[in-house]
């Protein structure tokens, strides 16, 4: 677990190149700015307000093709001088690139969405409890402070888990036990009754 009162490498170089004086070289503007801003906003657990004119450029960045989104999302990232000066810092750009803002517990739920051929009399669809690789590759990236907050899944694939935000998983957990333990009264139920 990465410990939030130390700050990482990466944030330092990136706070360095935001915040040097104006002797050392021009301080960034424009883009290249809001590119720095927006790798460490995305790279940190807890966003504050000064992160919006930054997470919302980088979110404006849409494409036809998802493809070419994560790729002109990259190359945004990428206009801050930090970006490309350790392979961790490029690994970072990708691993943003792909995964900031479709690793949370609802984008997951639509994503993970598989159709379920085994089991005729229950649920067609069920919520795979497989984490994507961008994902994994985003909130557990070394330059990351995401862990903590990373979506959990609940319950199982066969009995409608799905997954949460890490603040609300132990009122999920207690909602999805209450729900298990109805549906197998039901069907003790029904089975005496037959």
């Amino acid at each position: 677990m990465k410990n939030n009162s130390v700050p990482t490498p990466f944030a330092l170089v990136i706070a360095a190149v935001i915040t040097a004086p104006a002797g050392a070289h021009e301080v960034l503007t424009g883009d290249t700015r809001l590119a720095c801003e927006a790798t460490l906003c995305l790279a940190a657990g807890s966003r504050p307000n000064e992160c919006s004119p930054s997470l919302s450029r980088y979110f404006s960045i849409h494409k036809r093709k998802w493809s070419d989104t994560v790729q002109a999302r990259a190359n945004f990232l990428s206009l801050c001088p930090a970006s490309d000066q350790t392979p961790e810092m490029r690994s970072l750009v990708s691993a943003m690139a792909n995964g900031a803002g479709r690793c949370d517990a609802s984008s997951l739920n639509v994503t993970l969405r598989v159709w379920n051929n085994w089991d005729a009399d229950g649920d067609r669809v069920f919520i795979n409890n497989q984490m994507p690789d961008y994902c994994a590759a985003y909130t557990g990236h070394q330059y990351t402070n995401l862990d903590d907050l990373s979506p959990r899944y609940v319950g199982t694939p066969e009995r409608g888990g799905y997954w949460v935000d890490a603040r609300d998983q132990d009122a999920a957990v207690a909602r999805y036990n209450d729900r298990i333990a109805a549906e197998d009264r039901r069907r003790r139920n029904d089975e005496w009754y037959r």
